[in-house]
């Protein structure tokens, strides 16, 4: 793909030149602009790179990788920042919901902490709750929901903590085909109402035909 022209002025996600390398094999060289609003899907057999290259833009990609290229978002570059600072949410496959903490808690602790005032953060837990369809589940234990009902609170969690770009790695995979495509059609709807640009990684070719985006294929490691 041709260099990004100027990636400071382009709105959204924007991956200049970005390539991961593990013990000289290329995993993966890429050049993209996510729009604010758009899905764009990675596809690609187990060990192409396309976790890797979502543990780079949140800032978790575990030591021994090499890394080249820039990561802009809104504008600004994210590669040196710690991944609290970089304001980019992911939705894992697993959805990693705190056992010890109700389902508002849940919630709760992704708030930002500038949103002041048990009250205020209330309101935002139970605006959430009414967006997910899950009225009322504030006090329920995580436990007691049914798989769909937690992956909509994993969602949540996420938008709450008030991301400005949106990763998913296989969120629709532990769920049943019509679980599935319920869950996608909110997640992707979700990320279009609040205009986060979102990359997604997936194995299956109708999670990538339900974006209606661009889909990436990575081949794998090169020599």
């Amino acid at each position: 793909m041709p260099p990004v022209e100027n990636p400071q002025s382009r709105k959204g996600l924007v991956l200049d030149g970005v390539k991961i390398t593990l013990r000289g094999r290329i995993l993966c060289d890429l050049d993209l602009v996510v729009a604010p609003g758009a899905v764009v899907t990675l596809m690609g057999p187990s060990g192409a790179g396309k976790s890797s290259l979502l543990g780079h833009i949140c800032g978790t990609l575990e030591p021994g990788f090499d890394v080249q290229g820039s990561v802009w978002l809104s504008g600004r570059k994210i590669n040196d920042l710690a991944p609290q600072d970089r304001h980019v949410g992911i939705l894992f496959q697993d959805d990693l919901l705190f056992p010890h903490l109700s389902v508002g808690g849940n919630l709760a602790f992704a708030l930002p902490g500038d949103i002041k005032g048990t009250g205020h953060r209330r309101e935002k837990v139970e605006q959430a709750l009414e967006i997910a369809g899950l009225a009322g589940f504030a006090g329920r234990d995580p436990a007691t929901l049914s798989g769909g009902q937690r992956a909509r609170v994993a969602l949540m969690r996420v938008l709450l903590s008030s991301p400005s770009a949106l990763l998913l790695d296989e969120p629709f995979s532990r769920l049943d085909a019509k679980l599935r495509s319920q869950f996608r059609e909110f997640v992707f709807d979700q990320a279009r109402r609040q205009q986060l640009p979102t990359l997604m990684v997936t194995h299956d070719p109708d999670d990538a035909s339900a974006t209606g985006g661009e889909i990436i294929t990575l081949n794998g490691p090169v020599a």
